[in-house]
């Protein structure tokens, strides 16, 4: 008798100790360690929601010119068409050009739900429906869904996916300039591309030969288009300092156009974000 007397006895008190614990401090009953804390989490997370719709021919590369100026570039790579028309929102009135984003689609069942980066290389002003859109190419929307079902899905039309914005790693890339066709000594203007980090241009200048200290400040003229006018012709080579938009840091590629720079050519810098 006395024996079952004492077993019940520590039993009650086993039930008060844990009751205890669990009313005054649950971090003194347990190892915070091996609590799995991401099955407290979603992987979705980090995305955010937004429309999209695609454009263009169903395996193409949307369109052949484009609001941020890449023109046919937006077919090879690195961009290889996996590019995307910005709502309003995205493109921010040309500043968005270069942007790199993930997307992802999960509501339908043709949905791969694997993520896939595209690049703003140009303008949808009429994706306003919701306050993001990516209006896509149909390689880039074809390319979120299941292996085989690319057709499937373009079908649908239109369709609500994730995304999130991601450095860009042009690899083997460094930052571009392309003269615009129309560029003289007086008006020059220049096309910025292949733009790692950010992706996107804040601020862009310009600084001629034997001019050692001082910068000019070029103006947006139209996507990704930069240009300065003067009244006095510019004495190349001509120097180019590139800010990022949202970092703000800065590169500057020295004498990347030529003395002998001729319009509508490409130069090359040997420098990136």
């Amino acid at each position: 008798m006395t024996i079952l007397v004492v077993d019940r006895y520590y039993m009650l008190m086993n039930l008060l100790f844990a009751l205890t614990c669990l009313l005054l401090n649950l971090t003194h009953c347990f190892s915070p360690k091996k609590f799995n804390i991401s099955a407290a989490t979603t992987s979705d997370s980090d995305w955010s929601i937004a429309g999209s719709t695609w454009y263009g021919n169903p395996t193409g590369y949307g369109s052949d010119g484009g609001a941020c100026g890449y023109g046919n570039a937006v077919a090879q790579p690195p961009f290889s068409k996996m590019v995307s028309a910005g709502g309003p929102s995205l493109f921010k009135s040309g500043k968005g050009c270069g942007a790199c984003y993930q997307v992802k689609c999960t509501s339908k069942s043709a949905c791969s739900k694997n993520p896939v980066t595209v690049v703003i290389t140009d303008e949808c002003p009429g994706c306003v429906k919701e306050s993001v859109h990516f209006d896509l190419s149909g390689t880039a929307f074809g390319a979120m869904a299941i292996s085989g079902q690319d057709s499937q899905l373009r079908n649908v039309g239109e369709l609500q996916i994730l995304y999130k914005k991601v450095e860009c790693n042009y690899i083997g890339k460094t930052v571009t300039f392309q003269v615009d066709k129309g560029s003289n000594a007086n008006s020059f203007a220049v096309l910025v591309a292949y733009v790692n980090g950010d992706g996107e241009i804040g601020r862009v200048e310009l600084k001629q030969a034997l001019d050692s200290d001082k910068w000019l400040s070029m103006s947006q003229s139209w996507g990704a288009v930069w240009k300065l006018d003067v009244s006095s012709p510019l004495r190349a080579p001509l120097s180019l300092r590139v800010t990022s938009l949202e970092s703000g840091k800065t590169v500057v590629a020295s004498n990347v156009i030529p003395a002998n720079w001729q319009p509508g050519a490409i130069y090359k810098s040997n420098v990136n974000f």
